[in-house]
């Protein structure tokens, strides 16, 4: 039978968020019900209730997740009933032309549910990045739930199914940040110091964190920087010359998704180095460069989709890493909240002080 459970959602473009009863359906071929046990705020998030992603509203908003599978759909052979899962938003096909070639982390065909959740009046839901987890319980596709070890603590794994991923990935899979690299990271949110911990566990030389915001930059060199640059007073091109010879740095990863920062990122890097793109940006944003600097720099400009991850490879290695002391996926969590705390964390975004509110049920 079709269960009721409180969730989130964004009503409509820029208003308050609010608490609602949500209609999840029983799972189908291949879906899942899960129950969720911690969710993370996350900026995509308020992209959604800003009109920023799509205008699909209403939205049932969080994506960023761990709890435990309550039942599955016909078919459902990988997960059981009581397997504790992180939820991840790109469900590889296993079929499509990257998942043949054996790049399946480029699947240009993953999946979500195929029914929909809605409100006690029937009216449909768009989940967030096909998951809807600011909710007691959430339907997705089985594909979208990855076994952990159910010993770490739900509000630290479920910060893997968005933005710590993305940042580490973004060195670790998309940047290719090698020992002894140099890394500049734009930008010290949540993702920017992901990207700081996956060149730190690569063994970057030199970690350059790069904000306005000088307590940001206190909590990036916590999380790894070996040196701080002040861009609302510094030209962060000169200053990342500087401290690497004059030569610029091997990986420059972009994790605030302006054009501003990225043509700094571009022009930051050493002749032949990387740039890598994780921040979001919007849909109007435009980029201009000079072709003959394209083509004359060399190297790689790569945007990094969700830190170009495997979900069922990254996962369990990275919370392993964490159970090991190698990383400290704890240090994200700035403060736990409650369903109803939503529209404050976003609030709190803008503050500076906050890496990552967790919604926990």
């Amino acid at each position: 039978m079709p269960q009721h459970v409180q969730g989130v959602i964004a009503p409509g473009r820029n208003e308050p968020v609010r608490v609602e009863t949500i209609v999840i359906p029983d799972p189908g071929p291949g879906e899942a019900v899960v129950k969720i046990q911690a969710c993370g705020v996350c900026h995509t998030d308020l992209h959604y209730k800003q009109g920023g992603i799509n205008d699909e509203f209403p939205f049932l908003l969080g994506h960023e997740a761990a709890g435990i599978v309550e039942s599955v759909g016909e078919g459902v052979t990988d997960i059981v009933p009581g397997d504790f899962v992180i939820l991840n938003w790109r469900a590889v096909c296993g079929t499509c032309r990257a998942c043949l070639r054996g790049r399946p982390w480029y699947c240009f065909d993953t999946h979500n549910a195929k029914q929909r959740m809605t409100l006690l009046d029937g009216t449909e839901l768009s989940p967030a990045l096909g998951i809807g987890a600011f909710a007691e319980k959430t339907l997705v596709a089985s594909g979208q739930c990855t076994k952990v070890d159910p010993a770490v603590a739900p509000e630290v794994a479920g910060l893997l199914g968005c933005g710590v991923m993305a940042g580490i990935g973004a060195a670790l899979n998309t940047g290719n940040v090698g020992r002894g690299d140099t890394v500049a990271v734009i930008g010290c949110g949540g993702v920017g110091d992901a990207a700081v911990v996956g060149s730190r566990l690569a063994g970057a030389a030199k970690i350059i964190a790069v904000d306005i915001d000088d307590r940001k930059l206190e909590t990036a060199k916590a999380m790894g920087a070996t040196h701080t640059v002040n861009s609302r007073s510094t030209d962060p091109v000169e200053a990342i010359r500087e401290l690497t010879g004059g030569f610029g740095a091997d990986v420059v990863i972009e994790a605030v998704g302006r054009p501003e920062t990225y043509e700094q990122a571009f022009y930051a890097r050493d002749l032949a180095g990387t740039v890598v793109l994780v921040g979001v940006p919007t849909p109007e944003m435009k980029l201009e460069l000079p072709l003959l600097d394209v083509f004359g720099r060399g190297g790689a400009l790569k945007s990094s989709w969700y830190g170009d991850c495997l979900p069922s490879r990254d996962f369990p290695m990275l919370v392993d890493l964490h159970q090991q002391g190698r990383i400290d996926l704890a240090a994200f969590v700035t403060e736990t909240i409650g369903l109803d705390e939503v529209e404050k964390a976003f609030a709190r975004m803008h503050e500076g002080d906050v890496l990552r509110s967790v919604v926990v049920l």
